[in-house]
């Protein structure tokens, strides 16, 4: 297992490695600057058209208005991503992570209105009430108006892409869920893990059965009461620290551009790892660029390319700069972030090699003193970690309390390394992951108020994207086996989430690289066909927009 991760975390070196996310941010000020910022028109023309002003577009092709499209492709964005990815770049890379996801955001909304542009123009409307879009078809259909000579190539990289979005929906968009959701609700109400995964399987199963009008039913009930409730506890929380708020914004400039000094739990962040967490984590939550949004945006009704690409603009500014603010501002200006230690021990373990080349320490439960506010009376299943010196580096070594013939122990997960690594903290950590760590920071303001609130937002957040990507990844099936292949992959689908709570996923890290695999993969693909093919929606947008100040285009009384 060790290895195979090893092997992922190089691929991810390469998929997403500054030069490309450099290149991201690149591309998204091309779009904002070639567009006349149409982050502007997102939050005005936008905003009228899922409220049901602006034109009318019930004549057109597709299944959903804009409203349900919205919610459809922001059941996928605002899920996990906006509570466990934010909560995981700041516990990884600092305050200054939260920098770069705002940069993120912001430039995100020009890639999305783009790309949801593009899918709007080259979807397959053949079966008028339930269209079919994404990237596959942007390749596919949109290649070959550059040169009938790449119509071929189309096909090809549509398939590509559709491979790249089935390995990014099972483990980003599914797998990534459903953990979450059960080591959050291991955590508070120590249920075990495979009967949470089992219960999400069963419910996001029942929805997807459904397709894409029952989905777009639920979001639109289910998006806005997520985000409302999820964002006003999470003003409330910080508004409770309002004293520490300047504080609080001037950590999170500085460490975007400076290194963290490591404290308790915090292993310490420079500016190149603000950076890499910030822009991965803002990724994975807006998705800007990534070709997924589209799928769910090509469904809409509306016979306006430019509408739906405009309305789209706005999920970045709603999931990043918004709701993953919010969770971003809650660990900092809690301290969970960088908390102290949860059990302390007389002196530093020692370190023992086994196998050669790995280390554990010799630490068992009654070498320490548990401070009771920080781990739970039962500590049974708890993980945790140390933070240690490896030639100069702080790094995490975690372990996990077991129970064994009634003896509470500690088992370790060895750590690689050339010498024998340095305890640097005097103490065992716990190790909040994900949704946990913003759970912490709601109960720190009050007591069982995460438990809660982040039990019952995560399990709300994580079916609805369960549910959307579910969608997502049957559109990439379609593309590549057509429809008869629908029905086993709805079968895989709620086994694969289920079986994510089996225990073969165990720490943060561990579950970041597997979901960054297909993200960086669909990234690859997708931006250069925005590049080759911006100019086609930059066209269609700029030109909806002259008829509509010229009075072409009829507006609703």
């Amino acid at each position: 297992m060790e290895t195979f991760f090893a092997l992922l975390d190089q691929i991810n070196a390469v998929l997403l490695s500054v030069p490309v996310l450099l290149a991201l941010l690149g591309i998204g000020l091309l779009f904002t600057l070639w567009s006349g910022f149409s982050q502007y028109r997102s939050l005005t023309h936008g905003v009228a058209l899922v409220a049901g002003k602006g034109i009318d577009t019930s004549h057109g092709p597709g299944a959903l208005t804009h409203f349900q499209a919205l919610t459809a492709a922001m059941s996928g964005t605002v899920g996990l991503g906006a509570i466990a990815g934010m909560a995981i770049a700041v516990d990884f890379g600092g305050p200054g992570a939260v920098f770069w996801m705002w940069v993120v955001g912001l430039v995100g909304m020009s890639l999305k209105t783009t790309e949801v542009t593009l899918s709007l123009l080259y979807r397959d409307t053949r079966d008028a009430e339930n269209p079919h879009g994404g990237a596959m078809y942007i390749a596919a259909n949109g290649l070959p108006t550059l040169s009938p000579r790449l119509k071929p190539i189309g096909r090809i990289v549509g398939g590509l892409f559709a491979v790249a979005l089935m390995i990014f929906a099972f483990t980003g968009g599914n797998m990534f869920q459903t953990w979450s959701v059960a080591d959050t609700t291991r955590e508070y109400f120590g249920v075990p893990t495979w009967i949470t995964g089992v219960v999400l399987a069963v419910c996001a199963g029942a929805v997807i059965l459904g397709g894409i009008k029952r989905i777009g039913n639920v979001t639109k009930t289910l998006v806005p009461f997520k985000c409302g409730v999820y964002v006003l506890c999470g003003l409330y929380v910080i508004f409770t620290h309002a004293e520490a708020l300047p504080e609080c914004f001037r950590m999170i400039f500085a460490g975007a551009f400076s290194k963290t000094e490591a404290a308790g739990a915090f292993t310490g962040g420079t500016l190149g790892s603000a950076f890499m967490w910030g822009m991965k984590r803002a990724l994975f939550s807006s998705e800007s660029g990534l070709g997924t949004a589209p799928i769910a945006h090509a469904a809409v009704k509306t016979p306006e390319p430019a509408t739906e690409g405009v309305v789209a603009g706005l999920e970045p500014f709603i999931d990043t700069i918004f709701v993953c603010t919010v969770t971003a501002l809650v660990v900092l200006i809690t301290g969970v972030w960088n908390r102290p230690a949860a059990a302390d021990w007389a002196e530093p373990p020692a370190m023992i090699e086994s196998p050669a080349g790995h280390w554990t320490p010799a630490l068992q439960p009654d070498q320490l003193a548990i401070r009771a506010s920080q781990l739970p009376a039962n500590t049974a299943g708890t993980p945790v970690f140390i933070v240690v010196d490896t030639n100069g580096t702080r790094q995490r070594l975690y372990g996990n309390y077991e129970t064994r013939d009634g003896v509470s122990r500690l088992a370790w997960q060895p750590l690689k390394a050339t010498m024998a690594p340095r305890a640097v903290e005097a103490g065992v950590f716990a190790d909040y992951r994900g949704s946990t760590l913003v759970a912490k920071g709601f109960d720190s303001v009050h007591d069982g108020l995460g438990r809660w609130l982040i039990t019952i937002a995560v399990w709300v957040f994580g079916l609805s994207c369960i549910i959307s990507y579910g969608y997502y990844g049957e559109q990439g099936v379609i593309y590549l086996f057509g429809e008869r292949a629908v029905q086993p992959f709805r079968w895989l689908w709620c086994v694969a989430a289920a079986a994510a709570c089996f225990g073969f996923i165990t720490t943060s890290a561990q579950l970041d690289t597997i979901s960054t695999v297909g993200m960086g993969l669909m990234y690859a693909i997708n931006l250069p066909l925005l590049l080759l093919l911006g100019s086609k929606a930059m066209a269609t947008y700029h030109g909806y927009f002259r008829r509509l100040r010229a009075g072409a285009i009829a507006l609703k009384p």
